[in-house]
């Protein structure tokens, strides 16, 4: 039986860890790929594994995305390339420490990767997609964006913007028959630890999952269409009512008068 045509994904952060997982898996779904990436060794020896088992074209492209001449070049073959169909926007870094104690340079290159990259990457490729009204992004996220408590409020931060921009772009974006999901893993054992200058063996072993797991996880979401993939989350029916106290926010956040209780404490003055 031949292969369905899926067409090509472009995935970022593609050398290791989750990225690398999700090239597996699509080339053995039947996606060709361009792989994105910085360390080119890595990268050279994925895309010739995967052409070896699966039969399928994969490219690479060496890029740094806080770089914008490197960004730029990604950004053009999003937005010209009519092959692609899905976007894996999960290149990301995370820096540990305080705001206040931390080196405030290594704070902003990781809002650049982790914000300025995947929103520029997703508005390319949006355009591409809307224009044939078809393709996927995926914007890996972090469970973090619902618990900013656990970690530096950076990080948190730039993982939370991830969300919020994945579910702003699967509302503009469902018309022209182009799919949005976030996904939001938890604690995952991959680079980004040691790269941070945290020791994952720290953690609670029942904390931290392999990354094999969480992208098949990931997939699965993505198969049950669902918007919003927890890979660890046991019940989504949590995640669902987490989104309806929110959505039941709305009504209230923007009126024209203060709430009772604020004027009250004014006529008391």
């Amino acid at each position: 039986m031949a292969t369905q045509q899926l067409g090509t994904a472009l995935i970022t952060g593609a050398s290791t860890g989750i990225g690398a997982v999700y090239a597996d898996r699509l080339a053995h779904r039947g996606y060709d790929l361009v792989l994105v990436a910085r360390d080119e060794a890595r990268l050279t020896a994925l895309a010739e594994r995967l052409r070896r088992e699966t039969g399928r074209k994969v490219e690479w492209l060496k890029a740094d995305l806080t770089a914008k001449a490197d960004l730029a070049e990604v950004e053009r073959r999003l937005r010209e390339d009519e092959s692609l169909t899905l976007l894996v926007n999960n290149a990301g870094m995370s820096v540990s420490g305080t705001l206040v104690d931390g080196d405030i340079d290594r704070f902003q290159a990781m809002i650049e990767l982790n914000v300025i990259a995947p929103t520029r990457l997703a508005a390319a490729a949006a355009r591409n997609f809307v224009t044939r009204k078809q393709g996927t992004i995926i914007n890996v996220a972090s469970v973090l964006a619902l618990a900013p408590e656990l970690f530096n409020g950076s990080y948190s931060g730039t993982k939370a913007y991830v969300l919020n921009l994945s579910l702003s772009l699967q509302k503009e974006l469902e018309p022209a028959g182009v799919r949005v999901q976030a996904v939001l893993p938890g604690a995952t054992r991959t680079e980004i630890w040691a790269r941070a200058g945290v020791d994952v063996a720290g953690f609670p072993p029942e904390m931290i999952m392999e990354v094999d797991d969480m992208v098949d996880a990931a997939l699965a979401g993505f198969d049950q269409n669902e918007p919003v993939t927890i890979p660890s989350l046991p019940d989504q029916a949590e995640f669902e009512r987490y989104t309806a106290a929110r959505l039941a926010l709305g009504p209230n956040l923007s009126r024209n008068a203060p709430a009772e209780r604020y004027l009250a404490k004014r006529s008391a003055a």
